[in-house]
């Protein structure tokens, strides 16, 4: 229900410093991942054709969402889950943890503009520690696992090679935890998290751990970056 949503992003909001400090002073514990530019793709898919769609599991899809809604070349980014069947797709379920779902994007995107490597060099530029397992920030639980959903071969050609050449590459100190597995549906989230981002910009829980991120990618992507965000919803005013 609406009232328990809002209850958990208050209580999240609240308690983001005294997770993280917990966090930190847990034995073998760090802290998640700064921002960073990434080693582009060596293997990509061609810029031709007509709309794809990249479908991104990385956290919270409050955060997700609203980075790829600046992306220039992407049409449409809708929250929603995956990983699970469709009678379970809905927030009280899935926050279960026991349904199998993830929070997840579906990026809608011209390929002509952007590609789908260039796509996963932003998600793990900016968008997430890829290192984390069933947690980002201070959300835990399996519903935050961070999965790329391939939809065909070539997806997972470039996804795998991708991840591949990251962990050579070093970029962190620790293995990437995200997986690669083949899309099997997804399903919009409700209406009031659609947007979220761009509609409560100074919700303590967005500011504090969602809109370093936007800003991040307007930073270490100034070519992809626009400030003209693309909506699920009618524009309404930022509160």
């Amino acid at each position: 229900m609406l009232h328990r949503y809002l209850l958990r992003a208050l209580a999240a909001a609240a308690l983001t410093a005294a997770v993280a400090l917990l966090v930190l002073r847990a034995p073998g514990a760090h802290a998640d991942a700064a921002p960073q530019l990434v080693p582009a793709p060596a293997l990509d898919l061609p810029a031709a054709g007509e709309r794809q769609v990249a479908t991104l599991s990385g956290g919270c899809f409050w955060g997700i969402q609203g980075v790829f809604e600046h992306v220039r070349g992407v049409e449409r980014a809708v929250s929603g889950y995956a990983g699970g069947s469709a009678d379970s797709a809905d927030y009280d379920t899935v926050s279960s943890g026991k349904t199998g779902h993830a929070e997840t994007v579906q990026i809608t995107y011209d390929p002509r503009q952007i590609s789908f490597g260039r796509i996963l060099q932003i998600f793990f530029s900016v968008a997430l520690d890829p290192t984390e397992v069933d947690h980002q920030g201070p959300d835990w639980g399996p519903q935050y696992r961070s999965e790329i959903w391939v939809g065909d071969a070539d997806q997972a050609r470039v996804a795998r090679a991708y991840l591949a050449q990251l962990e050579a590459a070093h970029v962190w100190p620790r293995p990437i935890a995200t997986r690669v597995e083949a899309f099997t549906g997804f399903y919009p989230a409700e209406a009031y998290h659609q947007d979220y981002l761009l509609l409560h910009p100074h919700q303590p829980y967005i500011a504090f751990q969602d809109m370093p991120k936007v800003e991040a990618l307007e930073r270490l992507f100034p070519e992809a970056w626009r400030p003209d965000a693309v909506t699920v919803l009618p524009q309404k005013p930022a509160s």
